[in-house]
């Protein structure tokens, strides 16, 4: 294992015991799959637009508002 690698495990590591409980024993038995899983459930969703159907209805209320 590089250094580098062991660095960034064990940060890992401490983060998602401080973020969603897990022990050391979890975390190294969890896939990255499991591990992206949670994080991106947690993660606010991503900034973007509203879609055209969203967009027409707020315009139709503020129409008959």
């Amino acid at each position: 294992m590089s250094k580098r690698f062991g660095e960034a495990a064990t940060r890992l590591s401490g983060q998602a015991a401080l973020l969603i409980g897990w022990t050391p024993d979890t975390f190294w038995a969890a896939t990255p799959a499991e591990l992206a899983a949670i994080v991106s459930a947690a993660a606010p969703p991503a900034a973007g637009g509203i879609d055209m159907a969203t967009l027409t209805a707020m315009m139709e209320h503020d129409a008959h508002g």
